[in-house]
């Protein structure tokens, strides 16, 4: 994000907003402090689609990754899971 101060946006406005694109802000300052941001206007721009836009979220995958056929750990026995479960609950 490009910052400008507010004079120099008063004295070269054709410029200063050239350089606001679809991704890219320009930030007014006023004695320094960051005070207006200037963006490009999209029609219908939902919050995920702005946040998209800057690089602050990233949809997730169409194509997902399959689960796993055989996950990795333990296998339990049933006499095992019941005990587990007795331990967990007090019931010892």
């Amino acid at each position: 994000m490009r910052t400008i101060t507010k004079r120099e946006l008063n004295q070269h406005t054709a410029a200063a907003l050239a350089q606001v694109t679809d991704t890219a802000d320009l930030v007014v300052t006023e004695r320094g402090e960051p005070r207006w941001r200037i963006s490009s206007v999209h029609g219908a721009d939902t919050t995920l689609a702005q946040l998209e836009r800057e690089g602050r979220y990233t949809p997730p995958s169409s194509t997902p990754a399959p689960w796993p056929r055989h996950p990795g750990g333990r296998t339990y026995t049933a006499a095992e899971a019941d005990a587990l479960l007795d331990e967990a609950r007090g019931d010892h």
